[in-house]
Order: structure tokens, then C-alpha cells, then sequence
């Protein structure tokens, strides 16, 4: 079984916390979508009362797990319960069809089931959706284009149109490739591959 696992909070096992791994069967062909998908459902139950960690994995081709935990079973159901969950079940239509679902209250059952097995190393990120990778493209092209329409181009009308243009792509694009972007990826890099520990990021400042 491959994949990453968040591990849990000390803080709160006192509590009888629950661990639930929900299985999928994958459409063949969809295995990254899902992939996502189970990915965003997790950032989503971080934000629920009760959540300590979770993870996606993986069990040959197309046997794939969603697990969660929670500080007790009554803030898992409460999220299983909720329209937000309903919604991201919906959106599941056509990834997977779940199969099973499976509940372990008490610690030492993920502890056991971080020490049975030794996870491979998860892979590198997946590519960002295509809309951030879009949104940030325009926020490095827009800038040097309107200075240069403001700036320049009003100086260069005598000048042929073909070299006109070809200046403004040589310029837009060495300003965009050696100063914008690189530094646009640098500040946006949380945001377009949102790290594993941002899960439980909530839980780390209340240990700490």
C-alpha cells in the first residue's frame, strides 16, 4: 500500500479519537483525478472540530483508501453527516464507486498501523490545476505588457509592426522567465502545491 499518511495529535487521545478508512474502487484512467480529489476532501475535514490527520492511499491499481481521524466517532459522523461532505461525494460520481467503509476507535490501532507496514516514499506533487497555473501566467505577463503599451509602444509607432511586435515579445517574455515568475513561484508555492502538514496545521499550533 502506497501513499502518505498524516500522522496523529498527542493532544487529544484522551478522547477515544476514531480512525475511518473509506475504500474506493477507481475508474481505470481517473486514478490522478481521484487522487486530487481525495486530497481536497482532506484539506476540507481540516477545517472540521475534531479532525487530527489523514491521508490517501493506494492498494495495488485500482483499490484506493481515503482515511481520516477524528477526536471521536461523533466528529467523524458529524462530518460524514454533513451537506459539505454530501457535496464532495457528489463530485466523486465518475472517479469511484466506494466499497467499504471502516471505523477503529482508540490509539493504538494507528499506531499499529503506522509500524505493521513501511509506507513507500510518496512521489513528488502532482501539477497544479490548470486555473492557478493559468492565474499566475497572467499575473507575469499582464505588468511588463501594460508598461510596455504605456511606456514604450508610444515611441516606436514609426517603427515596422513585425519588428514592433517581435521587441515586445522578446522583451515581455526575458522579464517574465528571468524575474517575474521565478519569484511569483517562490511566494506562491504553498498555495500551488499546498503541503501535507497544512492538514493538521490547526492541531500543531495547540501542541505547540
Amino acid at each position: 500500500m502506497n501513499g502518505a499518511l498524516v500522522p496523529p495529535v498527542f493532544d487529544v487521545v484522551s478522547r477515544n479519537p476514531v480512525t475511518v478508512t473509506l475504500a474506493y474502487h477507481v475508474v481505470p484512467g481517473r486514478e490522478a483525478d481521484f487522487h486530487s480529489w481525495g486530497w481536497a476532501v482532506l484539506r476540507t475535514s481540516a477545517r472540521q472540530p475534531g479532525f487530527l490527520g489523514g491521508g490517501v492511499l493506494v492498494d495495488g491499481e485500482a483499490e484506493w483508501h481515503v482515511v481520516y481521524r477524528f477526536d471521536s466517532e461523533d466528529s467523524a459522523r458529524t462530518w460524514e453527516n454533513s451537506v459539505v461532505w454530501a457535496q464532495w461525494s457528489a463530485r466523486a460520481d465518475g472517479l469511484a464507486q466506494e466499497t467499504g467503509r471502516r471505523s477503529i476507535t482508540g490509539s493504538r490501532a494507528w499506531f499499529d498501523s503506522q509500524t505493521s507496514r513501511t509506507p513507500a516514499p510518496a512521489g513528488p506533487p502532482g501539477p497544479p490545476p490548470k486555473w492557478k497555473l493559468w492565474l499566475v501566467n497572467m499575473s507575469a505577463v499582464f505588468p511588463p505588457v501594460l508598461l510596455f503599451n504605456l511606456a514604450i509602444l508610444p515611441y516606436l509607432n514609426d517603427l515596422n509592426p513585425l519588428f514592433r511586435t517581435l521587441l515586445l515579445c522578446l522583451s515581455v517574455t526575458a522579464i517574465v522567465t528571468w524575474i517575474l515568475m521565478p519569484r511569483l513561484q517562490r511566494f506562491l508555492k504553498k498555495w500551488l502545491y499546498p503541503p501535507l502538514q497544512a492538514l493538521r496545521g490547526r492541531h500543531k499550533r495547540r501542541t505547540a
